[in-house]
């Protein structure tokens, strides 16, 4: 079943800024790796082009499931904010 998320304009901006805070470190864990396919690396070939086109898309643009994704981090915190 799926999550319901909030229809609420402050939710959808800060579900956004989640893509881009998220995207900024998984950047940043790129320049860290050396990816190399079939020697015991951390991260696969396949699973640095698929994060990449994650971190260059923009929010709007991702999947729903994507999307889905970053709605779900900011639910950690939505509490605090819409007392």
């Amino acid at each position: 079943m799926k999550e319901y998320y909030p229809k609420d304009k402050l939710f959808e901006k800060l579900a956004a800024i989640e893509h881009e805070r998220w995207a900024d470190w998984q950047s940043y864990v790129h320049s860290k790796l050396q990816l190399r396919e079939g020697d015991g690396c951390f991260l696969s070939m396949d699973d640095c082009r698929h994060w990449q086109r994650q971190i260059d898309t923009q929010y709007n643009v991702l999947s729903e499931e994507e999307i889905d994704a970053d709605r779900a981090q900011v639910m950690r915190y939505w509490h605090l904010i819409k007392k």
